[in-house]
């Protein structure tokens, strides 16, 4: 984008350090995947996805490849498919880059830059291009975040196409779905939902997968709920910001005015206002990122849990039919031992996802309680520090103009 640097520093975070995610093991360092680089262009960002490894499937202990969305779709719709990892919580796809908002505003700046003094313009552009850079690099931490949550998973760490994704130094040829698969897409998301619903009358045989359903469908609307509001919050923020710098630059052109007395009120005032946009705006972004990224991201993460459920409880149907399936044979005397085998086999993927499932589950309740209490934390630290840099910004303020004759 012109005038936009998307340069490998804003992948750092405050202190200047790259850091992995919270929600992945940070004690096990056999394999790092980190996006080292990223580049937009105008319809695809290019993430160069970095990777440290000791493990022995892998030929070099360091290589880097440049991925696309539409590959990282590619992996995560691969992890779906197998039935191996029925039993697993997949980490939620990241999000499709979009920036179409952030350029369209610019654009319409653009169009109005006749209509407003050239300081409001040069502050709403820049205001403009810090929004555009803080989607971009939340989009980055996204990516990078799916990627580090399959390095650290013991199984889906070393499935094959994850593999492929991290080496293989060539285009993946991904393309995206046309619209024959979209639509069998829709038509197979509306036949899930359907046989969800239908499933979830259903009964469960143990406690707690019962419990942990009833749980997250409740969970799941509620975060839901939270991370609306959580945004909504967040763009009154950034309004306020942006009035700051209307009511900032008529002040200043107030000041300009031949014969006031009140020049240098306005003036000192406008400068407050202008110190005081930059706080907010640095409100807005803490509470975007800590608190609306978090209440997302494990809106996202729920949904991938409720997933599991659904699988598990396919497969606890497909047992029960089996079982029904068996003695209806035996009653008839006729195709026994076919039957019997269907039932063994449905019986084992049962109890196969079952074991899995419940350490899943596990994982999820303490990963979950971990990554809110931390970042609510952040939060809280982070808004007192702005609200007492508030506090001292008005007394400065209140002062200076006192000391005006």
């Amino acid at each position: 984008m012109d005038g936009i640097d998307d340069s490998p520093d804003l992948l750092a975070d405050e202190s200047g350090g790259k850091q992995r995610s919270d929600t992945v093991d940070l004690t096990d360092t056999s394999l790092i995947v980190d996006i080292s680089d990223a580049l937009s262009e105008r319809d695809k960002v290019k993430f160069t996805v970095h990777t440290k490894t000791t493990l022995q499937q892998f030929r070099k202990p360091e290589f880097s490849v440049v991925r696309q969305h539409e590959e990282f779709i590619w992996l995560h719709d691969r992890y779906i498919e197998n039935e191996e990892y029925a039993g697993i919580i997949i980490p939620p796809t990241p999000p499709r880059p979009d920036f179409d908002a952030s350029r369209e505003k610019l654009q319409r700046l653009g169009e109005g830059e006749g209509t407003m003094t050239r300081e409001e313009f040069v502050k709403m552009k820049q205001e403009l291009e810090a929004e555009y850079l803080a989607t971009f690099k939340k989009t980055v931490a996204m990516h990078e975040v799916f990627l580090q949550r399959l390095a650290a998973h013991p199984a889906l760490r070393v499935d094959v196409n994850f593999e492929v994704f991290l080496e293989f130094e060539g285009d993946l040829s991904v393309r995206g779905k046309n619209k024959k698969e979209k639509l069998g897409g829709f038509f197979k998301s509306i036949t899930k939902t359907a046989d969800e619903a239908l499933l979830s009358s259903q009964k469960d045989v143990d406690e707690f997968f019962e419990s942990e359903k009833v749980f997250l469908i409740d969970y799941h609307v509620k975060i839901r709920d939270a991370t609306l509001k959580g945004d909504r919050m967040t763009k009154n923020r950034k309004s306020v910001a942006d009035t700051y710098i209307q009511i900032s630059s008529g002040l200043v052109q107030l000041a300009t005015i031949e014969n006031t007395e009140l020049d240098k009120v306005f003036t000192k005032v406008a400068e407050a206002l202008e110190k005081a946009r930059k706080l907010e705006g640095r409100v807005a972004s803490d509470e975007d990122l800590k608190m609306s990224d978090t209440l997302r991201y494990y809106m996202r993460d729920s949904a991938a849990a409720k997933d599991l459920l659904y699988r598990r409880t396919r497969s606890l149907a497909d047992y029960e039919n089996a079982n029904k399936a068996l003695e209806k044979a035996r009653l008839k005397n006729k195709d026994v031992q076919q039957a019997e085998k269907a039932q063994e086999v449905s019986c084992k993927k049962f109890e196969k996802i079952s074991e899995t499932a419940k350490k899943e589950l596990t994982e999820f309740k303490s990963r979950r309680i971990t990554y809110f209490r931390k970042n609510l934390v952040d939060l809280a630290e982070l808004q007192l520090k702005h609200a007492k840099a508030q506090v001292q910004l008005l007394k400065n303020c209140i002062t200076a103009l006192k000391d005006e004759p």
